[in-house]
């Protein structure tokens, strides 16, 4: 994690677990993350078992030019990569994964800015899955919020593991194009355990170095 943002989150979320594999949702206290609702989200399942959003803060709004409320997560992203995004939040669902997306957006008028995103579990019950994030921006250009992104593509993922993250203490590993003839898509998000191809991505376990 490079961005303060998802540092700051991720510090906050993993007190909460105190070891869980998540905390719960009614133990999320806004006042404690003042400084960063702006930029953060909470996911949930619709009733077609897709991911959208069940909030989304102001700043986050701005930057893609609506409210993003009951608006379809994926849809953020390019087509192509619509699906992998699905498969990543529904590990964050159903596995509790936590998972660290960097994200090139494109606006409207064909600006672009580099993103970093990471998506935390929530316990809401069996039939209430639910995701914190923060989305936060590497850099803050003028037209940002003003120039609505409506466009993204997937530089690297990392799926964190929260044990060897805080042991290891050390930021994320920045994945480059390795392989970008071969597609490797898995059935399920703990796949994702060891390295694997995807697409353009090889995506790494925590705290392991390659």
């Amino acid at each position: 994690m490079n961005q303060n943002g998802s540092i700051t989150l991720f510090h906050y979320w993993n007190r909460l677990r105190d070891g869980r594999p998540a905390p719960k949702r009614s133990e999320v206290e806004p006042a404690d993350i003042k400084a960063l609702l702006a930029d953060t989200f909470i996911l949930e399942r619709d009733t077609r078992g897709q991911p959208v959003f069940r909030l989304a803060g102001t700043r986050l709004c701005a930057c893609y030019g609506r409210e993003l409320k009951g608006f379809s997560f994926p849809s953020l992203w390019r087509e192509k990569d619509q699906r992998l995004v699905s498969r990543l939040i529904h590990g964050v669902f159903d596995q509790k994964s936590v998972v660290l997306i960097a994200f090139e957006g494109f606006s409207r008028n064909g600006r672009s800015n580099k993103f970093e995103l990471l998506a935390l579990p929530l316990d809401g019950g069996v039939e209430n899955p639910r995701c914190l994030g923060v989305i936060s921006a590497v850099e803050k250009p003028f037209w940002l919020g003003a120039d609505p992104i409506n466009d993204a593509l997937i530089d690297s993922i990392r799926v964190i593991d929260p044990e060897k993250e805080l042991l290891n203490n050390r930021p994320a590993i920045s994945v480059p194009s390795l392989v970008p003839d071969e597609i490797d898509t898995p059935e399920t998000i703990s796949e994702l355990g060891r390295a694997r191809r995807i697409r353009h991505l090889v995506v790494f376990d925590g705290g392991r170095e390659e």
